[in-house]
Parts: structure tokens; sequence; C-alpha cells
């Protein structure tokens, strides 16, 4: 346990120095394809949260999971990746093929549902390759594009202030 915590606060600050250089990526053009990064230890609505992308336009072949401490029953329609805490070593790199796969994906939007930072969440969010990342404003600025003021439980409101902003950019 304290081994973790150690862990934990040690890539962190890594992280926060590789944040010092952060490149800002410019994306012009429509959003088809979506990465959602939940958390599911605080937010157990994950089927909920893509049925909205759904709604949304977003076809649901077209959006990748990746589920922080998720329970083994779940059966959803997408591709759904698990994510852990031993993924990660001592120097912030990730050691699962399956997530470094997800993050290395050119996603057109990359969510990160997640309102704790968490070294793992943290480190998936920058390594991305994603070319629009959008998530919570209680999260490092430097990691998002777009920073959406809510609670992770009105997910609704945080998919409809995120489609609301799209539109307004033109990405849909």
């Amino acid at each position: 346990m304290f081994l973790n915590y150690l862990k934990g606060f040690s890539v962190k600050k890594i992280l926060k120095n590789s944040l010092l250089n952060v490149k800002s990526r410019s994306f012009s053009g429509n959003v088809r394809t979506v990465g959602l990064v939940v958390d599911e230890s605080h937010f157990a609505n994950t089927q909920s949260l893509v049925n909205e992308f759904v709604v949304n336009g977003i076809a649901e072949k077209d959006i990748e999971l990746l589920l922080y401490k998720s329970k083994s029953n779940i059966d959803f329609a997408s591709a759904v990746t698990k994510l852990e805490s031993s993924h990660l070593n001592w120097k912030g790199q990730i050691k699962n093929q399956a997530v470094s796969d997800f993050v290395a994906k050119d996603f057109d939007l990359l969510v990160s549902y997640y309102d704790v930072e968490k070294a793992i969440l943290l480190v998936v969010t920058n390594e991305s390759k994603a070319k629009f990342k959008v998530g919570f404003s209680t999260i490092d600025k430097r990691l998002n594009n777009l920073m959406i003021n809510t609670s992770q439980e009105n997910y609704k409101i945080f998919v409809q202030e995120l489609f609301r902003y799209l539109k307004i950019l033109n990405k849909i």
C-alpha cells in the first residue's frame, strides 16, 4: 500500500516535469473515432455514457474504452481494454501491450472521464496520440485541450456540453 502511494507520487512528479514541455496539437476535421478513459472506481454508468455518445451521432463501433478498475462481468459491444495500476512502472512507462496500443491509436477525440488524479490515468492521457483531448476541469489543465466544469456523476450534462463545444469549434 505504501509502495503504491510512493509509486504514484513518483510518477506524478515525473509527469508534471514532462508537462512543462507540452506542444499543442491542432486538429482540423470532424470527430469520427472516440477513445474513452473511464475510472470505474468512481463512476459506474459507463454503458450509459457510451449510449450518450451514440445518441449524439458517434457510431458505437468507433468508440473504444479503456477502463480502470472495472468489474470483470461487464459486457460491452465496443472494444474494452482493462487498465490496472500494475501496468505502470516506477519511471512512468506503460508495461501492458493492450494499453500501449490504446495510447498509440490516433483517435479524433480522447475523453478522459475521471476527476481524481491517479498516476496511471494521467500518464495514459498525456501519452495518448489523440488529436483532441477533453476532460474535467479538476485535472491538470495542460493535459486536455478542453475542460468541462461538472461532476463525474452528471454524465449527460458532460456529453451535452462536450457536443455543444464541438459544434462551436466545427468538429462535428
